[in-house]
């Protein structure tokens, strides 16, 4: 009873952040999320690649068989933007792009083993960083940092995660 008058009494307190606690949070985020690109920057680097390679190699990875369409959605981002992306990505030889077999008009986009390797470095040194910021920060700072992101998103941005949620690769 105690613990839980502590929570709610805790909880009450966040009701009232003032702007100086937002502003360290906004702060806090924007360092946050440098620190989480840092190692896929530098291995990017080298290759002539950027975080939207890094993003549409994440996606595909996470969802083989995708359609271009659905990855547009996904990454939110101009079907122009999206293809300069793409164009790299299969020219050099890490995506491959098949016809549809049910609608021939379809692009379904694959990693190869190549572009799967890079995913792979890519998405290892940010789980690495995660992993250790998740045990400092303990089981219920994970959870509330999870329903935060969640509140953050918009309502086609959370429909999207949920449904990415519910399949593993």
């Amino acid at each position: 009873m105690e613990q839980m008058q502590s929570t709610a009494s805790h909880s009450d307190n966040l009701l009232f952040l003032t702007d100086e606690q937002l502003r360290k949070g906004i702060e806090a985020m924007f360092f946050a999320y440098r620190g989480f690109t840092a190692d896929p920057d530098r291995i990017l680097e080298g290759l002539d690649y950027g975080r939207a390679h890094h993003r549409a190699l994440h996606f595909i990875r996470r969802s083989p068989g995708t359609t271009v369409n659905n990855l547009l959605a996904i990454l939110g981002v101009t079907k122009q933007s999206l293809n300069r992306v793409l164009r790299s990505l299969i020219e050099d030889g890490l995506v491959e792009s098949r016809i549809g077999r049910n609608d021939k008009r379809e692009r379904h986009l694959h990693l190869t083993k190549k572009g799967d390797d890079l995913e792979r470095s890519l998405s290892d040194a940010q789980r690495a960083r995660m992993r250790s910021a998740f045990r400092a920060a303990g089981p219920g700072a994970v959870q509330g940092f999870r329903l935060v992101l969640e509140a953050m998103m918009d309502e086609d941005a959370r429909r999207q995660f949920q449904s990415l949620k519910e399949t593993t690769p």
